[in-house]
């Protein structure tokens, strides 16, 4: 039987979605591109604060879909870093137990030692046979 060698954890690619990515940087960028427009072609009888308000809306809606657009998990040395919407957290692997992505679930979960979980939202069903790929790329790194 031949040996398989497995990369290093702290050599493998990280995990990006490719739809969601796609999705919401074209969101952001319409939004704000319309929001700014509206706000230029509103009547005169809506003043400055309704123009500016207007605009930030647009600006606000873009960032959020930026951060969503920079989803990530990358796997170092120590553990897997995933960045989600809100801030990026390092779990160990050591406190990984498990994975699952099973049919119907929008991203896989990372099952921890003290009993909580974890989304993974860089892997997401939403990009189709890649995902399971990936998930089966995540949960090989995890099962070392």
């Amino acid at each position: 039987m031949p040996t398989v060698t497995l990369p290093d954890r702290a050599s493998a690619p990280a995990f990006r979605p490719t739809r969601g990515r796609v999705v919401s940087t074209s969101l952001g960028v319409a939004i704000l591109v319309g929001s700014i427009a509206l706000a230029i072609a509103l009547p005169e009888r809506f003043g400055v604060m309704d123009r500016f308000t207007c605009a930030l809306i647009g600006v606000g809606v873009a960032g959020f879909m930026s951060r969503y657009a920079t989803i990530h998990a990358r796997p170092t040395a120590e553990g897997l870093w995933v960045r989600n919407l809100g801030p990026g957290e390092l779990v160990l692997w050591e406190e990984i137990t498990t994975l699952r992505f099973s049919e119907g679930m929008p991203w896989p979960r990372l099952d921890l030692a003290d009993g909580m979980d974890m989304a993974v939202m860089a892997i997401q069903r939403s990009d189709g046979p890649r995902s399971v790929e990936e998930a089966q790329r995540l949960a090989d790194l995890i099962g070392r």
